[in-house]
């Protein structure tokens, strides 16, 4: 799916759906979520996901992909904060609380990754590389039950076109704060909202750091799963 530039207001239409969505009474289990995002907690929020908040105590940002190609390295990140997350949880507690869900997101171009920008200088380095040039999105994502042992691990990838966007707009933008903890150094929402040219192919909500389209049929899996044992 390719959402136009001249759409009127792409994101909140996506939020309009998740808003709905999230109205419905969801059969989808509660998760503990390995990751300090706010936007991931909105997204799950928004589709009715109940959650609570597990430190997986990981710094990817210390860590060297090496040799490993992009998908391999964005779940074998979501994986490592999964089982972090399970070494923190008390595994007497209820069933409720031992479906871990971790995800990272990353940005590939020219087949480099690109993640999350260690300062100022180097998010404006990222910025004016994906100025008027296309990149891919990809997160992914860990599903761990600590009581089972089952597991779920995918990626989901989507494409990402910046548009022309001046020094100036790059200035305020980076003066702002806004692009710290963000791979990429941005939130496409946010950059939608401020009038970025910014086009895009594939669920926004991947683009966002969970890609909550593939997700909720995983988790309805799970749930159905944990249902017959």
């Amino acid at each position: 799916m390719r959402i136009r530039e001249d759409e009127a207001s792409p994101f909140r239409k996506c939020t309009a759906m998740c808003l709905d969505a999230g109205q419905l009474e969801s059969p989808l289990p509660p998760v503990a979520l390995a990751s300090r995002s706010p936007r991931r907690r909105e997204l799950l929020a928004a589709h009715g996901v109940r959650h609570q908040i597990v430190d997986a105590g990981v710094d990817d940002g210390e860590l060297i992909p090496g040799n490993q190609d992009p998908r391999s390295w964005v779940m074998a990140l979501a994986y490592l904060k999964a089982q972090a997350a399970a070494s923190h949880m008390d595994r007497s507690a209820c069933a409720e609380e031992q479906l871990i869900l971790a995800a990272d997101t990353i940005c590939v171009m020219d087949g480099k990754i690109i993640g999350q920008p260690v300062d100022e200088e180097d998010a404006r380095r990222i910025l004016e590389l994906f100025r008027d040039a296309e990149h891919e999105v990809l997160t992914g994502v860990a599903l761990l039950n600590t009581r089972t042992g089952q597991r779920d691990l995918f990626v989901d990838v989507a494409r990402v076109r910046v548009g022309h966007i001046t020094d100036e707009q790059i200035d305020t933008y980076l003066a702002s704060g806004q692009w710290r903890g963000k791979a990429g150094a941005y939130n496409l929402s946010e950059r939608l909202e401020a009038g970025w040219p910014i086009t895009f192919e594939g669920d926004p909500t991947s683009i966002m750091g969970l890609p909550m389209g593939v997700l909720t049929t995983r988790l309805a899996r799970f749930a159905r799963s944990a249902a017959c044992d």
